[in-house]
């Protein structure tokens, strides 16, 4: 799951500041420079003057006489009774309440609405020669001349599409059409340059209809199911030994599109494992199933491994982190329930980027049949190294449905899903974990065991409860307990990593690697820096260009229009509530930030810096500003996470 926003370990240190003197910095707040800090008030007036008129910096945060506010605003907290108040003015005592965390369930969850005002035919779009298949009964617009009417103006003179795969399919609809249109609004295409896009595991729609309209049969997870409820431990029988030759599976590497019409029927019910032909001559992998012990080998050791993190960690966030030196990546957690249902939405989740040659996906669910149809549906259908589960998932959506970290409680369900699924797929099965659910009560050392023995290749502990959240610090003395438990099976640790010193510390425990996560987050160049042993003093135009890749491949994966440009901003922006966080190097008294460290208000050495460390979505979009263009006129943005606005 993503990591939210690091709670620091004191949290009645609401001051956010450093004391007057310069050199005893309060707990859980970093220690930066004196001739840097500022108030909360100069931190905003120097913004709101765009850096023309520095104000002085005297007053350092923490002094009295300073008026210090360096804590966001007074915000809605929930108290213990579910009562909604203020937090206390500035002059009261604090009280103690709860920190406002989770998720922001009080934000709406409407579909804008100005994506389908005046909406163009996709028929127009795409350039069809046919009609429209709607005919009269079509609700958008077949009138070119009208949209252009109300089309907003470009943003660009470019298109990423347009240059990168030498031609853009949204056409006339694109936010930056003027590159690419001719003089009589048709479609330009650059011949020599046309490539398909090379992103895979994209979701055939003749296997969406199928899946759909239930008509996909899972004869391996049956087999499975029925050994398991049985209590034998599923092993391949002879009929499983040798499938019928037109099942057939798709190399590594091979398009999706080929292997999916595999589970197609064309009319009555047909198994998942045979239905499509295939062509060339044939291998004995054509033939012959492999068995547990000749699976492909999952060999992760010193790996830097980056964490599937919901929302943030999306397809080109992960390219960033492969350009600073990520060694494995993993898509976003994807739920069993929802792709058996072929929503095209939680497929996105599973697409991979030719850059990530070591690439796996995580599945979420909380029953064995849900979860062993699932991995022999994607078995079929995705080119994955390894199918990772997610038993370390906190939130309540998941954890009261049983999946999540629930399942360490659920032993006998959760060996029935490691087991099936390990039983019908043919890469390697891992498994993320955290220590426990309570606090105090531990249960990873008492499931490493086991979990080797059914089959799990791989598993990474997050040295944290369900219960713990991100008040505490991750337990690595623990972690360092739990890698002999697990031997010889390897053992990945996660828990605040965000510097080379963390790494170095986390591997001197005995764990095959690491997992970084809110540390990619807060600067996806620390893979550079574990691998080059060094602090990297990024500049603030080095940060923006990082920023500016990041629209690159977001307009290449989500698209150019007007809806797409709009997911890119959201993404950006979700982003940039974690980047605000980090302090730059040249700013600290000592070295390195620790992930529990809140930043105090403080001025940059430059516009930009400052502007990178403010904590108000409304400079967030600013920056978005710079790279997408203004925003729409009902543009409304409220974090998904409500630590990501206030820390």
């Amino acid at each position: 799951m993503a990591e939210g926003a690091a709670e620091a370990p004191a949290e009645s240190g609401g001051g956010g500041g450093s004391d007057s003197g310069a050199g005893t910095p309060e707990p859980g707040v970093a220690p930066i420079k004196s001739q840097y800090l500022t108030t909360k008030e100069q931190f905003h007036e120097f913004l709101e003057a765009n850096g023309q008129e520095k104000p002085s910096q005297g007053v350092q945060a923490g002094d009295p006489s300073g008026n210090d506010l360096a804590e966001p605003e007074a915000k809605r907290i929930r108290l213990e009774d579910g009562q909604a108040g203020e937090a206390a003015e500035p002059g009261d005592k604090p009280k103690a309440q709860k920190r406002a965390r989770g998720q922001n369930k009080g934000r709406p969850h409407m579909k804008p609405t100005h994506y389908d005002k005046n909406r163009l035919c996709p028929s127009l779009v795409q350039g069809s020669a046919a009609k429209c298949f709607f005919g009269d009964r079509c609700r958008f617009l077949h009138d070119v001349g009208r949209y252009l009417e109300t089309k907003p103006s470009d943003l660009g003179p470019r298109c990423v599409l347009f240059e990168t795969f030498g031609r853009c399919p949204y056409g006339v609809t694109c936010r930056f059409a003027g590159a690419h249109l001719g003089p009589e609004g048709q479609n330009l295409v650059r011949e020599e340059r046309v490539q398909a896009p090379p992103v895979r595991n994209g979701l055939d729609k003749a296997l969406q209809q199928q899946l759909r309209k239930r008509k996909v049969r899972f004869e391996r997870a049956e087999q499975a199911l029925r050994q398991l409820s049985k209590g034998h431990v599923p092993g391949p029988s002879p009929e499983a030994a040798v499938p019928d030759v037109s099942g057939a599976e798709g190399a590594p590497g091979q398009d999706s599109g080929d292997t999916q019409q595999a589970l197609l029927e064309p009319g009555a019910d047909v198994p998942a494992s045979g239905s499509g032909r295939t062509c060339g001559p044939l291998t004995d992998e054509d033939i012959v199933r492999l068995r547990p012990c000749e699976k492909r080998k999952l060999d992760l050791s010193g790996k830097l491994y980056l964490a599937p993190l919901t929302t943030c960690g999306n397809l080109p966030f992960r390219r960033i982190c492969k350009r600073f030196g990520a060694d494995v990546t993993c898509g976003e957690m994807a739920v069993c329930t929802n792709l058996l249902q072929g929503q095209t939405s939680e497929w996105a989740l599973l697409r991979r980027h030719p850059c990530e040659d070591v690439f796996g996906v995580q599945l979420e669910g909380a029953f064995p049949d849900t979860m062993t149809k699932c991995a022999e549906l994607l078995n079929r259908t995705v080119d994955v190294d390894f199918v990772d589960i997610n038993v370390g998932c906190p939130i309540d959506l998941v954890y009261k449905k049983g999946g999540g970290c629930a399942l360490m409680n659920r032993t006998a369900k959760f060996q029935q899903i490691v087991r099936g699924m390990n039983q019908v797929l043919d890469v390697p099965l891992t498994v993320k974990i955290r220590t426990g659910v309570q606090e105090r009560v531990n249960l990873a050392h008492r499931l490493l065991p086991e979990l080797r023995d059914w089959g799990a290749a791989l598993v990474t502990l997050h040295g944290r409860s369900r219960e713990q959240r991100y008040t505490k610090l991750a337990d690595w003395g623990y972690i360092a307990q739990c890698v002999t438990a697990a031997s010889p099976m390897p053992l990945f640790g996660n828990g605040d990593i965000l510097s080379y010193e963390d790494a170095n510390r986390a591997m001197q425990t005995g764990v095959a690697g690491v997992m970084v996560a809110r540390g990619a987050l807060l600067k996806p160049w620390l893979f550079t820096e574990i691998k080059e042993q060094r602090h990297w003093d990024i500049s603030s135009s080095e940060r923006l260009a990082i920023l500016q890749d990041f629209t690159r491949y977001g307009l290449e994966h989500w698209g150019s229009d007007t809806q797409g440009v709009e997911k890119t901003r959201r993404f950006l922006l979700e982003w940039l509530s974690f980047l605000c966080r980090y302090v730059p190097v040249g700013l600290l008294e000592r070295l390195p930030q620790r992930i529990n460290e809140r930043p105090p208000y403080y001025l940059g050495r430059d516009y930009l810096e400052t502007l990178m460390a403010s904590q108000k979505a409304a400079d967030w979009i600013r920056i978005s500003e710079m790279l997408l263009g203004p925003v729409p006129p009902d543009f409304v943005f409220l974090p998904k996470h409500k630590a990501n606005a206030y820390k």
